[in-house]
């Protein structure tokens, strides 16, 4: 079996309305998707996390050094790759590229086989996951301390045991609606905040101290994604965990990350820091350093799908408890046309809770009317 081809789909839709993170506003959402067919007629999908047109010129750049290779050489693909580009692309866009384009190997190599991905990957610890609930964004208009409280509640009634808010406008503003979210959902329910590195040391610790008496479950992303130094300060002053890494790629970044235990919980992003392969290399290595492991996920129904998969293998983060605390799986909530229209079945949450898909491969069947709907011309 070799690879006859590897084609990059860029697809968009507008949204209804926009809405902000702390950085930057969205009033579209893209996606750049990997097709990988091979002579005997099997077809992988792959999400490349990033900008969709720039990771799409890398997998066409890279394309030429996997056709007529065997697909099912995963490692070896992904260090032929790796070694080609490292003088130029050992983080971001390049990687990028690759973690889509591995994806969508290990699709081909469940199909295959006939059996699921994470059968592969060393076998399922559990068949579904407990996800939170990502939203909360700003929008143009309305009062953030009565809309944001009204969403959160809303996810709560959804099933969710967990959301998380995005901070990172402020520090009085962020403990004002932390507070307010907190109030709205009650005691019972995680409460995590994201700040999508939006402050440094000095402010990143003064809202982390504000916020501590609201029982938050997580602070994402306090500081720069280069700043691990900064992230050691905020980690030592605060008593909330840190967490962070979407921003990070291979299990060479990751090795400094873990080795200076500059986070308590870290969240490699499955399309953007190497794929499958490289993440479950990460994985392994988050475990030998007790430091949790919960993925970045914010993409379509394939980035679901593969991140599924991992999530189905990792060990829990405290295997011998009696009360084990799982990996879960952030499932986002914002307006994203594209996210399951190009799955001919959804991947939906009941009651919190996401089965792990269980078809060949990645478990999943790609819509191509939607692909075509979807395309950037």
């Amino acid at each position: 079996m070799k690879i006859r081809s590897i084609r990059a789909h860029v697809l968009e839709a507008a949204l209804s309305q926009p809405f902000a993170y702390s950085r930057a506003w969205y009033d579209t959402r893209a996606a750049m998707l990997v097709e990988i067919e091979t002579e005997d007629g099997l077809t992988g999908w792959g999400e490349c996390y990033g900008p969709a047109r720039i990771t799409a010129a890398a997998v066409g750049s890279i394309a030429p050094l996997l056709i007529g290779e065997d697909p099912l050489r995963t490692d070896f693909l992904w260090q032929k790759v790796y070694s080609a580009l490292r003088d130029h692309g050992q983080k971001g866009v390049v990687i990028e590229a690759l973690s889509g384009i591995d994806i969508a190997l290990w699709d081909i190599k469940g199909k295959r086989f006939g059996v699921p991905v994470h059968q592969l990957l060393g076998g399922a610890s559990r068949n579904e996951v407990r996800a939170y609930a990502t939203g909360l964004y700003r929008r143009k208009s309305g009062d953030p301390l009565r809309y944001l409280p009204d969403e959160a509640a809303g996810y709560v009634a959804e099933g969710f045991k967990a959301v998380k808010l995005k901070v990172g406008f402020g520090v009085e503003e962020d403990a004002a609606v932390t507070r307010a979210v907190r109030e709205a959902i009650g005691p019972g329910i995680a409460l995590m905040v994201d700040a999508n590195h939006a402050y440094d040391a000095t402010a990143a610790i003064r809202l982390g101290r504000m916020i501590e008496r609201y029982d938050i479950g997580w602070f994402e992303e306090p500081v720069p994604p280069e700043d691990l130094a900064g992230y050691r300060e905020v980690k030592a002053a605060i008593s909330i965990p840190v967490a962070g890494g979407e921003c990070e790629f291979t299990r060479f970044g990751f090795r400094d990350v873990l080795a200076s235990r500059a986070m308590d919980i870290i969240q490699p992003d499955t399309c953007a820091a190497g794929g499958l392969s490289e993440c479950k290399k990460i994985a392994d290595m988050a475990e030998a350093f007790g430091i949790r492991y919960n993925p970045h996920v914010w993409g379509t129904g394939i980035a679901i799908a593969a991140s599924l998969q991992l999530l189905a293998v990792l060990p829990s983060h405290t295997p011998r408890s009696l009360a084990p605390l799982e990996p879960i799986l952030e499932f986002d909530r914002t307006e994203h046309p594209i996210r399951q229209a190009i799955l001919t079945r959804p991947i939906e949450h009941a009651g919190g809770l996401v089965a792990v898909p269980d078809g060949a491969g990645l478990g999943i069947e790609i819509d191509r009317d939607a692909l075509t709907r979807f395309a950037v011309r």
